[in-house]
């Protein structure tokens, strides 16, 4: 399961409107080489939901994951800061051993 906050469910919405997708558009996340830690989250707009994808639904917003991606964010929560350390989505990874100071890049 992953689950959204209030917040990045609301920005969520917010980038919906702004970038012109329509509500058919989910979000999908996903895990990809890099980064300072080995590991950098992946996060974006997919009307495509692939037979190999696992869906997830929290606060109205499905979630799209490949299942490599899964193994890596099970339990994770998608959040939204826009405070003076920084604006943008965070993940709150419970399997993520280690992380970058930006917050970007993490290892399991």
């Amino acid at each position: 399961m992953i689950a959204v906050t209030d917040k990045a469910l609301e920005r969520i919405s917010e980038l919906k409107i702004e970038e012109g997708h329509s509500e058919d558009h989910n979000i999908r996340v996903s895990v990809k080489g890099g980064g300072c830690s080995g590991l950098m989250y992946d996060l974006d707009f997919d009307a495509h939901i692939d037979e190999s994808d696992e869906v997830f639904e929290d606060k109205g917003v499905k979630i799209l994951v490949d299942k490599k991606s899964l193994l890596y964010l099970l339990g994770t929560t998608l959040n939204f800061s826009d405070g003076l350390n920084g604006k943008g989505f965070q993940f709150v990874n419970p399997n993520a051993t280690r992380t970058c100071g930006c917050g970007e890049s993490f290892s399991v």
